[in-house]
């Protein structure tokens, strides 16, 4: 891993990149070849070379603006993140939130209605692993009826509009990959119900890919290999294109952070928006209890003083099996990446540089006489920012318990654990008809 902020293209200050002002890059031929010779990327100016004018301004504009440093990395021996001091941290459980549950209802009520919450939907992927090369929230996952992801999300935030009697913002997170799809199918649904607007769409930045050798891969005769580059960009992703203007517009002061792939989950929560403004913390998480010691799931905690989330492959034997004196887990409470944000620590933070990971994939790429592969195993390694390294940004943290079977049904597969099969029994167990 590496610190920068723009994984894989170079940085930029946000207050002088925006939609508006973005620049044609125009990088000279001879500039071209010799950054591509520098890096050995030689095989580009190759493929440069058969193109014409327009394929040829488009190739050079995204090696313009390719960070060579995280490039690079990909050549690296890759080592583990150093860790700093880790302690647990508790949480809000659920039996004090019940107590509590009123009042906190009602600060969030208050705050939803005065307009200072929105809602941010990271639906960049693709449904690959679930057999669809279609954005993600367009899965179906109805038994009796249609019940597509996007969808049963947006009912679940009707849920607290309608007790609000007002709607709540809701920002859009795509990628070039899945933009225009995404658009269109909330055009063609009607946007579920949700008025268009209170709905923005927004592309994430992305990122080259390479080979295990850094060489860049192409993935058409006149493009890079490109790949949204992970969930932590978001924010940045909302300055560059515009978005943010709309937020602060609207006199939004939280925004709400959630994943295409839970359809369980609540947005916008009033009673989690009350405990967090109750709590005087500048950002709120979303927990569960471990399943079991030995569960993979990312654990919120203390490093050095400071909220953080550690992966459960970076937890030794003696973390993971640590025990309080009542018998439960020390680090006890995974994230289930459903975050709540204070938009003016957002802002403070935006140009700083967060940690790259440089994860195995399997790429697709064109060879050198044109053809599409499509790799079985991994073949190289892509750049990515998670959001979960966003709250070691922060000061503080709520921790907010949430039970499980209520709030949690992830879809990463088709079947078995955290599928389509499990997230449908659990949405039947809390009363959706599919």
């Amino acid at each position: 891993m590496q610190d920068i902020f723009c994984a894989g293209f170079r940085e930029t200050d946000v207050r002088e990149h925006n939609v508006e002002e973005r620049k044609q890059w125009t990088m000279r031929e001879d500039e071209l070849f010799r950054v591509l010779r520098e890096h050995g990327q030689e095989h580009i100016i190759e493929a440069y070379e058969k193109l014409d004018g327009a394929g040829r301004e488009k190739l050079a504009a995204q090696v313009e603006r390719i960070d060579w440093s995280i490039v690079d990395m990909a050549k690296q021996e890759e080592t583990a993140q150093e860790r700093g001091k880790l302690e647990p941290l508790s949480a809000l459980e659920v039996s004090e939130i019940e107590k509590n549950r009123a009042k906190y209802e009602a600060a969030g009520l208050d705050a939803v209605r005065a307009g200072r919450v929105g809602a941010v939907l990271l639906a960049g992927g693709q449904g690959t692993r679930l057999g669809s090369d279609g954005p993600k929230g367009k899965y179906n996952i109805g038994l009796t009826k249609d019940m597509y992801i996007f969808e049963r999300l947006i009912c679940n935030l009707m849920e607290v509009t309608d007790k609000a009697g007002c709607f709540v913002p809701l920002y859009v997170m795509t990628s070039d990959k899945n933009n225009d799809e995404t658009i269109a199918f909330f055009e063609e649904k009607d946007y579920f119900g949700y008025p268009r607007d209170f709905v923005k769409f927004f592309k994430q930045e992305m990122a080259p890919s390479v080979d295990f050798d850094g060489k860049l891969y192409m993935e058409a005769a006149d493009s890079l290999s490109l790949s949204p580059n992970g969930n932590g960009g978001w924010f940045y992703s909302m300055a560059v294109t515009g978005v943010l203007k709309d937020v602060k517009a609207r006199g939004v002061e939280w925004l709400n952070i959630f994943a295409v792939d839970n359809v369980l989950q609540r947005i916008a929560d009033p009673v989690f928006v009350g405990a967090t403004i109750d709590s005087g913390c500048v950002s709120g998480a979303k927990v569960v209890r471990k399943a079991d010691p030995q569960e993979k799931i990312g654990v919120l905690c203390l490093e050095d003083g400071r909220p953080s989330i550690v992966e459960y492959y970076e937890m030794t034997d003696e973390i993971i099996n640590s025990r309080e004196a009542n018998g439960e887990l020390s680090y006890n409470f995974g994230v289930i990446l459903n975050y709540l944000f204070r938009v003016d620590q957002l802002e403070k933070i935006m140009n700083d540089r967060m940690p790259v990971h440089v994860v195995e994939k399997k790429i697709p790429y064109i060879n050198g006489s044109g053809a599409l592969i499509k790799p079985e195993s991994p073949n190289g390694y892509k750049f990515e920012l998670l959001v979960l390294d966003m709250i070691h940004m922060f000061e503080n943290c709520l921790s907010y318990e949430v039970v499980r079977d209520h709030e949690f049904a992830p879809i990463k597969n088709k079947t078995g654990v955290d599928s389509v099969e499990s997230a449908r029994a659990l949405l039947q167990k809390n009363g959706v008809e599919l």
